[in-house]
């Protein structure tokens, strides 16, 4: 069974900065990608970043592109979202997802794996 695990997750304030981990469980880590989605109160769930299996191709919602990257570890089987000039608008659950060999990557409504989440709140 495939089992993926978010952590980072905190209280931080505008401006500032989180790396949240993406740690997966389970046989063949490198035929999936890996892809982050948030969903704040009363709002629908977000697609953020997402990258191949490889690891040599990315993708970032628009807002979110010059703050956030997303890299990948195979040997550690971890991706890792780092996130910088964070803002309020950024707050809410994190959850990351595993799709196997996608064509797409950042087509999260296939997804066929997601952790539990993480919550990050940015206040001020």
């Amino acid at each position: 069974q495939f089992k993926l695990v978010e952590s980072g997750g905190d209280l931080v304030q505008p401006g500032g900065s989180l790396r949240l981990s993406c740690a997966a469980s389970g046989s063949s880590w490198d035929m999936y990608a890996i892809g982050w989605v948030r969903q704040a109160p009363g709002k629908e769930r977000e697609g953020v970043s997402c990258i191949s299996m490889t690891g040599d191709g990315a993708k970032y919602a628009d807002s979110v592109k010059g703050r956030f990257t997303i890299t990948r570890d195979n040997a550690k089987r971890t991706v890792y979202l780092q996130m910088n000039n964070l803002k309020p608008e950024d707050t809410g659950v994190y959850y990351c997802g595993a799709d196997v060999s996608p064509a797409d990557c950042s087509k999260y409504e296939v997804y066929d794996y997601w952790g539990q989440g993480t919550q990050v709140t940015v206040f001020s």
